[in-house]
C-alpha cells in the first residue's frame, strides 16, 4: 500500500513526510497519468472529494473532474534538483523572538493556581505595545529610517554642502526649504500614526478586570496582570491574557468565545472549563486547593495547545489533560456567561503578539521603475558634470570644479518627485473610497495603487470569496436511492413513521408484504442517516429572549422561535437546520448530552461519552454517544470522501456518487457509523485518557489511538449541500479574462469556473496532495504547464501551498500576482502577493485587514482593477514623466548657460525663482494629472481589453522616457538660446525671458496632455499663472519690472513659448491622425 500524502496541520502546517524520498524514484518511474499519491488504503481519490470544513463542514466537490496527470501525459517530466525555501521571508520564531528582547530561551512553565509569586522563571508584564517608537527614538529613527536610502541622503549632503563657501551656489534656503517640507511630511504622518498606537494601547491596558485573591475580589489594571493570577472575565469583556479555562456561571458548564479579532472567524467557539474546577462549589475554592497547571513553552499556535492540571491535595491526585478546548487566548471576547481563568502567559508570551508581525513592506513595481530612471538621471548628472570640467580642460582645481556642477545640476534629479507620487497616491485612495459603485472598499496599503493596473495573475479562494458562504442542504444520498429538494417530503415521511408506528402493526395482505418490507427497510436506513446528521456535529442550540418568551422560559420549554444554531462552520448548521426541517430537532446540548426531539414531541436524550472535533489533519470529525433508552454506544463519523473511503466497509458505490455530487458543484460529506460494544469503549476509553495526559507527542498518540477504532466502519450516507456563487461573479470573471488576467482558484473546485472552457478546453483542475508532489518534484514543468492554462483550479490547497504558488509564479514569470480571500487560511496568499485584496465576509476580517484592499463583494474587483487600477498607472506614469520633464527642462537651460559663458558653473536662477519654479508656479497644474482619465470608467468597464494593453508598462518605459528627455533638451535649449539671441542689453532681461517662457510652456505642456479636463485642471492652470504674474511685483531682486512692462518682453516671450511648444503640438496632431492609441477610438 503506498503510503499517505503528507498531512496537513491545523492551519495548513505542513508535517513532514518520511515517506516522500523513498517514494520519488518510483513516481518518476510510473507514466505520468499515475504519478499521483493515494490516500489511506490505496483508494483513488473520488472524483468529486470534498474538504471538510472547520468542525466538520463538508469541502468542495468536483475536484478531480479533471485529474492532473491525465493533462500532462505529453509533458517530459524532470525533477527538480534544487529544493525551493517555503517562504523567502525570515520568520522569528518564539525563540528567536524572546532572545531579540533578553527573555533567554523559552521553556515549559508550572504555573500554582492564584500564588502569582510561586514561579520558576521571569515572565514579561502584559503590556500591549505595537508602537515602533519611544520618545527618546522617535526623531532618531524617523530620519535614518528616510536617510538610509540613497536620494534622500543624496538631497542632505547637498543641503549640507552649501555650509561651505567654495562649494555655495545661492542661498541656503533655497536647497533646505525643499527637503524641510519633504521631512516635515514625513515626520507629521509617522507622528500621527504612533499618537493613534499609543492611544489604542493605553486605552487597552488600562482595562480594568476582576482578580481572585485571599481577601476577596480586587480591581487590577490589565497591565498589573501576572502569571497565575485568577481573573474574573464577565460576558462581552476582552480576555486580557492567554489563560486556562476553571469555571464558568453557565449552567451547561461550558461558554462561548468571540475569536474574529484573532483568526478572523465570526463563528463562535466553544469552549470547555477544567472538569475538577468546575465542580468546586464557589470561585473562592480555587484558592483552597493545592493545584497547579503545566503548560507548554510559548508558540505561535493558536489553534494547539499541550497542558495538563493537577490537584495534589486530592486522594488520590488528580489530573486531567488540557488542550485548545480549555485555553482563552487574549483578544477574544467571551460570549456567554462569566469566567474564571488563571493566567499562564503575558506580554509579548501571548499568542496573539507573537502573530502580530510586521508584514512584508510592499514596493510598488512602478516605484522599482521610478527609482531605476532615478538613477539613469543620476548617471547622467555625473556625466554631464564631468563633461563640463573635460570642456575645461580640467584646469585648476577641477574636483572641486566636479562638485560645484554636480550640486549646479542637482535639479536632473527631482527632489519632488517622491513627494508628488505620495501625494497622487493618497488621491487615487480617496477616489477608491469614494466610489460609489463598490460602497465599503478600504484602502490599507496606499502605496501600491499601481499594482492594481498591471495585475497578470489574479489568485482566488472559492467559499466566502466567490461563493455566499450560505449553505443549503441539496441532496442525502443512500447509495440505491437520492433524495433532492423536490423529494424531502419523502424523508420527513420516514422519519415520522418511524416514531409514529403502532407497536404492532396490522395484519398484511398476502400480496403487499414484500412492498411493507421493502418500505420499512428504507425507513431504517433514512432514520439511522437522519439521526446521525443529527448528532455528529458540534453545534449547539442557544435560546433568547423573543419579547414575548424569555430566555429561561424558552430554554425549558425548548421554544423554536426562540433558538438559533452556533458552530464554527456555516456546513453544519445547514446539516442541523435539516434534519429540523425532516422531523428530527436539535434542541439541546451541553458538554456532556445531546437532546433530540421527534416529529411526535418525544425527547430523545444521548450522554456524549467523547467527542473528536474537526482538524485540518484529519478532515473529518467523530463522537460516541450513549443512547440513554437503550443502553447502546455508537461511534458516528462524517469527513471528506478521500478519508472516509479508507474508513468504512468496502462498497461499489462511494466513488462514483461522490464524483456525480462533485460534478453538480456541491459539498460532499461521508457519513459513517460504527455499534460499540460496553467492553470495547472501556478499553478504548482507558487508552484514550492516558493518550491525552501526554505531554510530548500527544496528537500523535491520541490519533493513533482515535485510528483504533476507525475501521469498517457501516458508511450510511452522502450529504449534499451547495453555497451558492455570489452575484455577478460569472461575469467578473469574464471580465478579468478578457482584460489578459489569468485566474487561480485556491479554494475547492467549483462547476461555474468551467466556464473558461469555452473557448480553450485547456483549464487545470487539481488535488491538493498532487499538487504537493507537483510543487516538490515537478516545480518546473507544473509552473509551465500552469501558465499556459487561462484557468486553474486546485482542490484541497493548504494555506503554505497558496503561498508557495504566489511565489512560484512570481519568481518564473516576472509578473504581478493578486491574491483574494475572505478567511484567515488566505492570509499568507494575501501577503505573499504583489497586491493582497481581501473580501469581509462570514469567515471574518483577518483577511480584510491583513489585505492592501478590502472589498464587500468579489464582483467589485472588476471595477478597482478596470478602472481604479487603470487610471492610478496611468496617472502616476504621466505625473512622474512630467515632474523629470519640469527638471530635465530647467537642467538643460542651465547647461546651455554654463556652455555659452565658457563653463563657468554659475547658477542661472537663484533664490525664490529656483524654488517657485517647482513649487507654486507650476507643482499645481503638474498634480492635476491624477485627475486626468482617458476613457469614462463605464467605457473601461465595458472594454477590458484596454487594461490589457497596460501589461506590457508602455505608459513609463525606458523609450516613453526618451522621448521625454529629448523634448525636455529640445524645449529647454529653445528657451534658452531663443532668450540669449533675444535679449538686447541687460543679463536680467535673459532670466526675465527666459524664465517667463519656461513656466508658460510647462503650463501649456501640461494642457497638451490632458485628455478630459476636470474643472480643478483649469483653477489649477489660471491659478499658477495668476500667482506668477503677481509674483513679479516682488521679484524685482531677480527680474526687471519695468522691462517685463514693455511690448518687446511680451512678443520675445511669446516666440520662445510658441517655438518650443508649437512642434509638440503637431507631432501629437499627426500620431493620433495616422496612429491613433486604442482608447481614442472609443471616445470618439
Amino acid at each position: 500500500m503506498v503510503r499517505p500524502c503528507p498531512s496537513v496541520g491545523p492551519r495548513g502546517r505542513l508535517r513532514a513526510w518520511p515517506g516522500a524520498r523513498e517514494l520519488a524514484p518510483s513516481l518518476r518511474a510510473r507514466p505520468a497519468r499515475c504519478r499521483r499519491l493515494l490516500p489511506r488504503g490505496g483508494a483513488a481519490p473520488a472524483g468529486g472529494g470534498a474538504e471538510a470544513g472547520p468542525g466538520g463542514g463538508p469541502g468542495c466537490a468536483g475536484g478531480a473532474a479533471v485529474k492532473a496527470g491525465d493533462m500532462t501525459d505529453n509533458i517530459p517530466l524532470q525533477p527538480v534538483r534544487q529544493k525551493k525555501r517555503m517562504d523567502s521571508r525570515p520568520r522569528a520564531g518564539c525563540s528567536e523572538w524572546l532572545r531579540c528582547c533578553g527573555g533567554g530561551e523559552p521553556r515549559p512553565r508550572t504555573v500554582w493556581l492564584g500564588h502569582p509569586e510561586k514561579r520558576d522563571q521571569r515572565y514579561p508584564r502584559n503590556v500591549i505595545n505595537n508602537q515602533k517608537y519611544n520618545f527618546f527614538t522617535f526623531l532618531p529613527g524617523v530620519l535614518f529610517n528616510q536617510f538610509k536610502y540613497f536620494f534622500n541622503l543624496y538631497f542632505l549632503l547637498l543641503a549640507c554642502s552649501q555650509f561651505v563657501p567654495e562649494m555655495r551656489l545661492g542661498a541656503l534656503y533655497t536647497y533646505w526649504v525643499p527637503l524641510g517640507f519633504v521631512l516635515a511630511v514625513t515626520i507629521i504622518r509617522e507622528a500621527v500614526e504612533e499618537i493613534r498606537c499609543y492611544t489604542r494601547d493605553k486605552e487597552v491596558n488600562a482595562q480594568v478586570y476582576s482578580r481572585l485573591t485571599a481577601r476577596g475580589t480586587v480591581k487590577v489594571k490589565s497591565s498589573s496582570i501576572q502569571v497565575g493570577d485568577l481573573i474574573i472575565v464577565e460576558k462581552n469583556q476582552r480576555v486580557p491574557a492567554d489563560m486556562i479555562f476553571l469555571r464558568t456561571s453557565e449552567k451547561n458548564g461550558s461558554c462561548f468565545l468571540r475569536t474574529d479579532q484573532l483568526d478572523g472567524e465570526t463563528d463562535w467557539k466553544l469552549r470547555l472549563p477544567v472538569a475538577c474546577t468546575q465542580r468546586l462549589p464557589t470561585a473562592a475554592d480555587l484558592l483552597q486547593i493545592r493545584s497547579y497547571v503545566y503548560a507548554e513553552e510559548p508558540n505561535i499556535d493558536i489553534h494547539n495547545f499541550v497542558g495538563t492540571f493537577t490537584r495534589e491535595d486530592s486522594d488520590p491526585p488528580i489530573s486531567e489533560s488540557l488542550s485548545i478546548e480549555n485555553a482563552l487566548w487574549a483578544g477574544t471576547v467571551t460570549a456567554s456567561g462569566t469566567v474564571v481563568g488563571v493566567v499562564l502567559y503575558t506580554g509579548r508570551e501571548l499568542r496573539s503578539v507573537m502573530n502580530t508581525s510586521n508584514p512584508r513592506s510592499k514596493i510598488g513595481l512602478f516605484d522599482l521603475e521610478v527609482n531605476c530612471l532615478t538613477k539613469i538621471l543620476f548617471g547622467a548628472l555625473v556625466v554631464v558634470s564631468l563633461v563640463m570640467v573635460a570642456l575645461q580642460h580640467f584646469a585648476g582645481r577641477w574636483y572641486l570644479q566636479i562638485l560645484r556642477f554636480l550640486l549646479l545640476f542637482s535639479n536632473i534629479i527631482p527632489i519632488s518627485l517622491r513627494v508628488n507620487l505620495d501625494m497622487g497616491k493618497i488621491v487615487y485612495s480617496w477616489v477608491i473610497r469614494r466610489d460609489s459603485k463598490i460602497p465599503g472598499t478600504v484602502v490599507r496599503s496606499s502605496t501600491i495603487p499601481e499594482q492594481l493596473g498591471r495585475i497578470s495573475y489574479l489568485l482566488t479562494d472559492k467559499t466566502g470569496t466567490l461563493t455566499q458562504n450560505e449553505m443549503v442542504f441539496k441532496r442525502l444520498h443512500l447509495g440505491t436511492v437520492a433524495y433532492g429538494l423536490d423529494s424531502m417530503d419523502e424523508v420527513q415521511s420516514h422519519i415520522f413513521s418511524i416514531y409514529t408506528q403502532q407497536p404492532q402493526d396490522p395484519p398484511a395482505q398476502k400480496g403487499s408484504a414484500p412492498t411493507t418490507k421493502v418500505r420499512r427497510t428504507m425507513s431504517s436506513r433514512v432514520h439511522e442517516a437522519v439521526k446521525a446528521i443529527a448528532l455528529c456535529h458540534n453545534v449547539t442550540p442557544v435560546y433568547e429572549s423573543n419579547g414575548v418568551t424569555d430566555q429561561a422560559e424558552a430554554e425549558k420549554q425548548y421554544e423554536d422561535s426562540c433558538r438559533v444554531y452556533q458552530a464554527s462552520s456555516p456546513d453544519e448548521v445547514a446539516l442541523v437546520q435539516w434534519t429540523e426541517s425532516v422531523g428530527l430537532t436539535l434542541v439541546g446540548r451541553d458538554q456532556s448530552s445531546v437532546q433530540l426531539r421527534t416529529p411526535g414531541d418525544q425527547i430523545l436524550n444521548f450522554t456524549i461519552l467523547q467527542l473528536f472535533p474537526f482538524t485540518y489533519e484529519s478532515k473529518r470529525m467523530g463522537i460516541i454517544v450513549r443512547d440513554e433508552s437503550t443502553g447502546e454506544i455508537t461511534f458516528y463519523m462524517k469527513g471528506a470522501d478521500v478519508v472516509m473511503a479508507g474508513i468504512v466497509q468496502y462498497n461499489d458505490w462511494l466513488e462514483e456518487e461522490c464524483g456525480n455530487m462533485a460534478r453538480e458543484g456541491l459539498r460532499v460529506l461521508v457519513v459513517a457509523k460504527k455499534s460499540l460494544a460496553e467492553e470495547q469503549y472501556q478499553d478504548f476509553e482507558a487508552r484514550y485518557v492516558q493518550a491525552k495526559l501526554s505531554v510530548h507527542d500527544r496528537s500523535l498518540k491520541v490519533a493513533t489511538v482515535i485510528e483504533s477504532l476507525e475501521m469498517e466502519m457501516e458508511l450510511l450516507c452522502l450529504t449534499g449541500v451547495e453555497d451558492q456563487l455570489q452575484a455577478d461573479v460569472r461575469p467578473t470573471l469574464e471580465t478579468l479574462r478578457n482584460a489578459g488576467i489569468k485566474v487561480t482558484n485556491r479554494g475547492e473546485a467549483h462547476l461555474e469556473l468551467n466556464a473558461f472552457r469555452r473557448k480553450h478546453d485547456c483549464a487545470l483542475v487539481i488535488s491538493g496532495d498532487s499538487l504537493e508532489v507537483c510543487l516538490k518534484y515537478y516545480e518546473y514543468e507544473f509552473m509551465e504547464l500552469a501558465c499556459q492554462c487561462p484557468a486553474v483550479v486546485c482542490c484541497r490547497c493548504a494555506p503554505t501551498q497558496k503561498a508557495q504558488i504566489v511565489r512560484l509564479l512570481q519568481e518564473r514569470t516576472g509578473r504581478l500576482t493578486c491574491a483574494v480571500g475572505d478567511g484567515g487560511n488566505d492570509v499568507s496568499m494575501i501577503q505573499e502577493s504583489d497586491c493582497g485584496v481581501g473580501v469581509e465576509g462570514k469567515e471574518g476580517k483577518q483577511a480584510s485587514l491583513a489585505a492592501d484592499f478590502s472589498i464587500t463583494q468579489f464582483r467589485h474587483l472588476g471595477r478597482l482593477l478596470m478602472v481604479h487600477g487603470r487610471n492610478s498607472y496611468k496617472r502616476s506614469a504621466a505625473l512622474s514623466q512630467f515632474v523629470i520633464h519640469r527638471s530635465l527642462c530647467i537642467s538643460a537651460m542651465q547647461a546651455v548657460f554654463s556652455s555659452v559663458f565658457y563653463f563657468a558653473s554659475v547658477p542661472l536662477y537663484q533664490g525664490f525663482l529656483i524654488i517657485g519654479y517647482s513649487t507654486i508656479y507650476t507643482m499645481f497644474p503638474v498634480f492635476s494629472l491624477v485627475l486626468d482619465k482617458d476613457v469614462k470608467s463605464e467605457v473601461a468597464m465595458l472594454y477590458p481589453e484596454l487594461y490589457k494593453d497596460l501589461l506590457k508598462g508602455r505608459p513609463l518605459s525606458y523609450k516613453t522616457f526618451l522621448i521625454w528627455v529629448l523634448i525636455s533638451i529640445y524645449q529647454g535649449s529653445t528657451i534658452m538660446y531663443g532668450a540669449l539671441l533675444l535679449f538686447e542689453s541687460e543679463f536680467v532681461h535673459i532670466v526675465a525671458i527666459s524664465f517667463t517662457s519656461l513656466i508658460l510652456t510647462e503650463l501649456l505642456m501640461v494642457a497638451l496632455t490632458i485628455q478630459s479636463w476636470h474643472w480643478l485642471m483649469t483653477v489649477a492652470e489660471l491659478l499658477s499663472l495668476a500667482c506668477y504674474i503677481a509674483s513679479l511685483v516682488f521679484l524685482h531682486e531677480f527680474i526687471d519690472v519695468y522691462f517685463i512692462a514693455t511690448l518687446s518682453f511680451l512678443w520675445k516671450v511669446s516666440v520662445i513659448t510658441l517655438v518650443s511648444c508649437l512642434p509638440l503640438y503637431v507631432l501629437k496632431y499627426l500620431r493620433r491622425r495616422f496612429s491613433p492609441p486604442s482608447y481614442s477610438k472609443l471616445t470618439s
